[in-house]
């Protein structure tokens, strides 16, 4: 899909599901007004931090506050925990709208998820979530660059795998990855056409990275290889934006698929490997030469 196609069926379906409208379901309430009120459902909230939950600006979030005041749908109190700011909080009458318009648009959904399937419903689901993660994860992306690695990052990357094996006890003497002789030769080991490996820096420093390469001894399968990440790079969704670009890369080359070897140390590390695709297999594949890597796995590619 194309960022375009992507727009497209954004705006469509925005149109679709009334969010451009100035009414929700019966109520004279807009769609940031309908969502405010939800909000204090969960809890009560500060100006600031309805601001944080609709992901809008303050004055926005107590423009909407103050009209939902006014409707009698909320009530303000001193905040016990800061005088300065007060805490808005649904008024019964606010409870009595939510509670008539949640069922009046539930209503409204379960009319279109009885047009669709339950495999499909399921895969609705999983894919939004999915979205949500993606535009979550990009906000978290700002100022960082993933780009292909150079010469002159070879001392850099050698240090990050170095640095991330001894956290996580993966030393040379066990026969992890830290003890490729190729470590501090990277640029070079993946210079190969059907290689590549990059890097992600953030303030001109390199904090981690990963890449693909045939893998020894198989006819057409690739490994994702040295994924590594410093700490100031986790919780960023780096790690699956780079083994998706890699997986990506795999596939122009025509690949059959994607082989990878990985330690239980590394619960986060199988855990996203596991929601691309890769699945758990009993033995090894190939001669990658790291036989303390006991966890081993596999994404195979659909042929087109």
């Amino acid at each position: 899909m194309q960022p375009q196609h992507l727009r497209q069926l954004s705006r469509q379906l925005v149109r679709q599901l009334g969010m451009l409208d100035n009414q929700c379901g019966s109520f004279k309430l807009t769609p940031v007004q309908a969502h405010t009120l939800i909000e204090l459902e969960e809890a009560p909230c500060t100006v600031n931090q309805m601001a944080k939950k609709l992901n809008v600006d303050k004055s926005n979030a107590s423009r909407t506050l103050a009209i939902l005041l006014n409707q009698g749908l909320v009530e303000v109190s001193v905040n016990p925990k800061d005088k300065r700011s007060q805490l808005s909080q649904l008024t019964g009458k606010g409870h009595q709208t939510l509670t008539t318009l949640h069922q009046q648009l539930n209503d409204q959904v379960q009319g279109v998820l009885d047009q669709m399937e339950s495999d499909e419903i399921c895969q609705l689901k999983s894919s939004l979530q999915r979205y949500s993660r993606a535009i979550t994860a990009v906000a978290k992306q700002q100022g960082i660059i993933v780009r292909s690695i150079t010469p002159n990052d070879n001392p850099s990357v050698a240090a990050v795998i170095r640095r991330v094996s001894a956290e996580y006890g993966l030393t040379e003497d066990k026969g992890y990855g830290v003890a490729d002789p190729t470590l501090d030769s990277m640029h070079e080991v993946y210079a190969d056409t059907k290689s590549h490996y990059w890097v992600i820096e953030q303030e001109q420093r390199v904090l981690g990275g990963g890449g693909i390469a045939p893998l020894a001894g198989s006819d057409n399968l690739c490994e994702l290889q040295k994924m590594y990440f410093l700490p100031q790079l986790r919780g960023k969704g780096l790690a699956r934006m780079l083994a998706v670009r890699a997986l990506k890369f795999a596939r122009e080359q025509g690949y059959n698929g994607c082989y990878l070897e990985t330690t239980a140390n590394l619960k986060e590390a199988i855990a996203l490997y596991q929601s691309l695709g890769f699945v758990t297999i009993p033995h090894a594949l190939g001669n990658t030469g790291h036989d303390a890597c006991e966890v081993r796995m596999l994404k195979t590619f659909e042929q087109a």
